[in-house]
Parts: C-alpha cells; structure tokens; sequence
C-alpha cells in the first residue's frame, strides 16, 4: 500500500483555501481529495482548524485541485487523524 500523502491547508491566489492532502509533481502543486473551505468557522483564524473543523466549519465537495507553485500562498500542518475522516 502506498503511503498516504500529509493532510494541509493550501492558501492560493485569489482568496481560494482548500484542505486535502497535498504533493509536487513534475508542475503542480496537486491536493488531491480536496476540499475547498467555504466557511472556516473560526474567530482566531485558520491557525484553530488544526485539530479538525469546528462545527460552524463548511467543507464543499471533494476533487482533485492543481495549482501552479505560483499560485501557492501558505500551507498548514494539520492533526493528520483529526482530519483524515473529513478528506477521505
């Protein structure tokens, strides 16, 4: 089996977040399993999404998104088991 991928936040270009798990091909930026943040839920920032969405957190539906490293503002470490059920 094949090792998973590390769960993050991907802040992009344009005010786009998204949560998924995250690697490099030879061109992109690929979060596959994607989720895109649609209301984060929080009152400190996205800093308190680590431990897993908050209940006013609002996830959209799961694709596979590609960014150009470009595109790429910040990524997040994340409690890889507190998200795993929310990505997968």
């Amino acid at each position: 089996m094949s090792e998973k991928r590390p769960i993050r936040i991907v802040i992009a270009q344009r005010g786009f977040v998204f949560i998924g798990r995250v690697s490099r091909d030879d061109h992109d930026i690929v979060v596959t399993d994607a989720r895109t943040l649609l209301i984060w839920g929080t009152t400190l920032g996205l800093g308190e999404l680590k431990n897993g969405p908050l209940k006013e957190t609002s996830l959209g539906a799961p694709a596979t998104i590609r960014l150009h490293p470009l595109q790429v503002i910040a990524q997040q470490d994340l409690d890889q088991a507190a998200w795993e059920k929310h990505v997968d």
